[in-house]
Formats: C-alpha cells, sequence, structure tokens
C-alpha cells in the first residue's frame, strides 16, 4: 500500500504544467503504483477565497475511490467554521491552510482559532512550506516560504492539534524537531516531497535522527515527479516495516481519530 498526502489537481497560475486533470494524477498513480492520494485543490492557493474550490474537489474526489479530498480552511473568512464542519462530516483524512498563500499571520489569531478548532475536533491540518523551487517561480510569485518558527507556533497553540507539514527540507524539519518538545514533535508529520535522497544524505540522517514515524509518503505530483519520492525509498534499502510505516502506515494512523 502507497499513499499519496501531497498530491495536487487543477490548473497552476504561473506557467503550463502537465497532468493536472484528475485522470492524468490518477494515472501517475497507476504508473507509480501509488494506491491513493490526498488532494488539494492548486488553483484556490492563489484565489481570495480558497474555500471556493471545495465543492469542486469534493465532487471529484468522490468520482475515485482512489482520491481522498483535502479542502482548504481560510479562518480569516465568514463561514469557515461551517466548511470544517464539512469536512468532518465528508470524513476527510484532513484539511489545509497555507497563510502565506492567504496574507495572514502564521502565528495570528485567526490561525491560532483554526488550530484550535482543529485539535478539538481531531482533523489534521496540513499546511506548505513551499511549492516550487525559487528558481523555478514567476517573477511576480513573491509569496514568502513558510518559516520553522511558524510550524512551532501552531503546535504550541493546541495540545491535541496535528500537523501534517508538506514541502520542507530537511533543515527546516531539524529546526522544528529539535526547538519542539517531545510531546510537540509527537504530533508533527513530514511528506518526504522535499528531502533530499541518495546520494545526498539527509533523508537517511533525518530517519537515524528523527525516526520513520515522524514521515508519510508524499510527491507534490503535478508540480513535481511521482516518481523521484519512490526512488528515495528504493534507494535507501529501509527496513520492510519501516518502508511500510512511510508509505502508508503512518498516514493511515493520521487518519484515525486520536484517543482522549
Amino acid at each position: 500500500m502507497r499513499t499519496d498526502v501531497s498530491a495536487f489537481l487543477g490548473a497552476y497560475p504561473w506557467r503550463k504544467v502537465p497532468g493536472t486533470s484528475p485522470a492524468a494524477v490518477l494515472a501517475a498513480m497507476e504508473r507509480t503504483a501509488i494506491d491513493a492520494a490526498w488532494v488539494s485543490h492548486l488553483p484556490s492557493f492563489y484565489w481570495r477565497d480558497p474555500m471556493e474550490g471545495n465543492a469542486w474537489l469534493y465532487e471529484t474526489a468522490d468520482r475515485s475511490d482512489r482520491l481522498a479530498a483535502v479542502p482548504a480552511i481560510h479562518p480569516g473568512f465568514p463561514g469557515w467554521e461551517q466548511e470544517l464542519d464539512r469536512a468532518v462530516q465528508a470524513g476527510v483524512p484532513a484539511v489545509r491552510a497555507d497563510p502565506t498563500w492567504y496574507g495572514i499571520d502564521a502565528r495570528g489569531a485567526e490561525m491560532t482559532r483554526l488550530a484550535e478548532a482543529c485539535g478539538s475536533l481531531g482533523m489534521p491540518l496540513m499546511l506548505a512550506v513551499r511549492l516550487e523551487d525559487g528558481r523555478q517561480r514567476h517573477p511576480n510569485d513573491r509569496i514568502e516560504e513558510l518559516p520553522p518558527w511558524a510550524v512551532r507556533s501552531l503546535i504550541r497553540s493546541s495540545p491535541s492539534l496535528r500537523l501534517v507539514v508538506t514541502h520542507a527540507e530537511r533543515a527546516f524539519i531539524e529546526e522544528v524537531h529539535f526547538g519542539s518538545t517531545p510531546a510537540e514533535t509527537a504530533r508533527i508529520w513530514w511528506d518526504i516531497t522535499w528531502v533530499w535522497g541518495p546520494p545526498e544524505d539527509h533523508f537517511a540522517t533525518l530517519l537515524d535522527t528523527i525516526g520513520a514515524g515522524r514521515f508519510v509518503f508524499g510527491t507534490g505530483q503535478p508540480l513535481r515527479l511521482p516518481e523521484n519520492p519512490v526512488a528515495k525509498l528504493d534507494l535507501l534499502d529501509l527496513p520492510p516495516d519501516q518502508r511500510a510505516a512511510i508509505e502508508s502506515g503512518n498516514a493511515e494512523r493520521l487518519r484515525r481519530p486520536p484517543r482522549r
């Protein structure tokens, strides 16, 4: 079983990206033996109200038993509480809020309220550090990357919040992990989209120092090649239990309501 927690559907505003349709993403999943994908609506990252993309996302995900919607929640807009309740009722694996795209303070009152609400509902909250390498970005794409202190601030804002952070590199992960308490780090999961694998030792080092239990499989497709994270795991020759945990086990545990 292999579950991709960070896949996207829909057009990218800054350049032509192939493979953005649901059919194309499903074909890429078939090609790379990915059984299931948690999907976000890519265009709405750049909309004033990203929640307007949720209806299409739900409808699209409902057409395939291999896709699970990760709806966007903007805590600065009216109705976000109802949108969060809808996500809970729909049984989604996570919701997402990306403050740097939304133009809100990553550790402000709005994100804190959302963190508290997600924590109380047992709903994992996903956010991305970046989507593209800065060298590939359009000159007018000036959205700042999520800073490590924002993740530390969020995880401390609610004792029951669970975070899924995508597109973070080794230095970012280490800064957050070693700057947080053990209780806090136990509630943060990292996807492997942006972590360098062999011949670099970044991923191997993180597995040795932080542990396989904190990582989930993610591709970032279609902005990134889905073959990349598969190759990282193949080249590391991990013990079967560690590989299974990263590829699907940790994501499945995330989907279960936390024990009270």
